[in-house]
């Protein structure tokens, strides 16, 4: 087998900044639960104060900040936290209603729901008639034979 010095590179660098599907700073959950979107960001390590989140039509951008906690003076052996700041941006529907959005923070994990809007909501439609010219009031089944001519042709077979 070969080495490839570069494929430890890109795999410290995914690490590092994660991917387009998994990025490193903001693990994502999305989901629908009743008539709201639910986004959960995991953010174990930050401050609530430094969480920004921001809409701007249809796009939610959650932005955080990571600092280093340790002691001054600390010697560092290892550090695998990835400290800074992170952006998020989630594209919203046209059937959410951003000016209702509410977020929580708790036990480092961002809820932010959103409802859906009322004419995104599912709702009856009333389904109405109208008679055109011509046309019966009501349509009628097809046209059975009475049982007593039923009993005449039975017994003319019969015959």
């Amino acid at each position: 087998m070969r080495t490839d010095p570069f494929r430890d590179f890109d795999r410290l660098a995914q690490q590092l900044l994660g991917t387009p599907t998994k990025p490193a700073g903001m693990p994502l959950t999305a989901f629908r639960a009743g008539q709201s979107f639910v986004l959960r960001l995991d953010l174990p390590g930050v401050d609530p104060a430094s969480v920004d989140l921001d809409v701007e039509r249809n796009v939610l951008t959650v932005r955080v900040q990571r600092l280093a906690d340790l002691p001054q003076g600390a010697q560092v052996l290892a550090d695998e936290r990835t400290l800074g700041t992170f952006t998020r941006q989630v594209l919203l529907g046209d059937a959410l209603d951003t000016d209702r959005i509410e977020a929580d923070y708790d036990q480092g994990v961002l809820t932010v729901r959103i409802p859906v809007t009322e004419k995104a909501k599912p709702r009856k439609i009333r389904i109405t008639g109208r008679r055109q010219a011509g046309t019966p009031a009501a349509v009628q089944p097809p046209h059975e034979p009475e049982p007593a001519r039923l009993d005449s042709r039975r017994e003319a077979i019969n015959a």
